[in-house]
């Protein structure tokens, strides 16, 4: 069963009062047991855009849904012709100061783990051990008839071969790995079936109006169980999938911070609610709890 895609989400009441001090953030976590849930603001300062900030890609994009990619073959046509370019700015990404903090604070034990919403490595590449990627990852393909997974570098080198006239520059790259192209050239794009059976690969990512596999969802439950206060980076729990983990931790009187530039869908459930830059942010974290 699937959800119907959530793009947008509009606050009904007053902001609730946010701040720029970081004191409570330091007080929690330097007690430790803290869970991360991250979002896409926390890889806009490695070039990655997010999706609802003020420059976010939703304001001029309209992402891949589920429905979409699996009954149209030009839906597939251009979201690979799109991604193939997008994916080479997503795999010269690197992680920055705010990945690096994260992985400071879980290697010296205040933080309990890191779940994601992001699909691109960025945590596990800044040496984050153990990362939940609640939406998978762009650095894998996956067989949607014999679930077969392989390396995104092999598609990439099928495609590559499938369309060795194929060019163009990856410009407004988002957070989905998917590009700016125009019509005429997605028009002349091959996309490649699975090596093994001949079926449709698709990324192994979670699209908008599909479900998060239900084992993944459980394991984010039990870490939240586990976690004595939850951190939420980047994120404008706009979509479900995330924000019912604020919800269970509110819901069970753990605390709930959030670090985000604006406001957010969860914001009532938060007892300390931070504007601030992450990068920033976080240095200053690591800075003062001496990891």
């Amino acid at each position: 069963m699937r959800t119907r895609p959530t793009l947008s989400w509009t606050s009904t009441g007053a902001p609730l009062p946010r701040t720029t001090s970081l004191e409570d953030v330091v007080r929690v976590v330097g007690a430790g047991r803290v869970l991360v849930l991250s979002g896409a603001g926390l890889s806009t300062e490695s070039g990655i855009p997010d999706y609802r900030g003020a420059g976010g890609s939703l304001r001029k994009h309209t992402p891949m849904t589920y429905d979409e990619f699996t009954g149209s073959v030009e839906g597939r046509r251009r979201y690979w012709a799109r991604s193939h370019l997008g994916w080479r700015t997503i795999a010269r990404a690197a992680p920055n100061a705010g990945h690096r903090a994260v992985a400071r604070l879980v290697a010296r034990g205040h933080l309990s783990g890191v779940i994601t919403q992001n699909v691109d490595g960025l945590h596990q590449a800044a040496g984050t051990p153990d990362v939940v990627e609640l939406h998978g990852g762009l650095d894998r393909v996956v067989c949607l008839s014999c679930r077969r997974t392989s390396p995104r570098e092999e598609l990439d080198r099928r495609l590559r071969a499938a369309n060795p006239a194929f060019g163009g520059a990856a410009t407004g790259v988002n957070p989905d790995g998917d590009v700016d192209l125009p019509d005429d050239q997605v028009r002349g794009f091959r996309p490649v079936d699975c090596a093994d059976c001949g079926g449709v690969l698709k990324p192994d990512v979670v699209f908008f109006g599909e479900n998060v596999p239900r084992a993944r969802v459980d394991e984010c439950y039990r870490r939240v169980d586990d976690a004595d206060a939850l951190l939420v980076l980047g994120s404008s729990l706009t979509v479900m999938s995330g924000l019912r983990f604020v919800r269970r931790a509110a819901g069970d009187g753990k605390p709930v911070l959030i670090v985000n530039r604006g406001e957010t869908r969860g914001d009532a459930c938060a007892t300390t609610r931070v504007d601030l830059p992450l990068g920033p942010a976080l240095t200053s974290l690591v800075e003062r709890l001496g990891a």
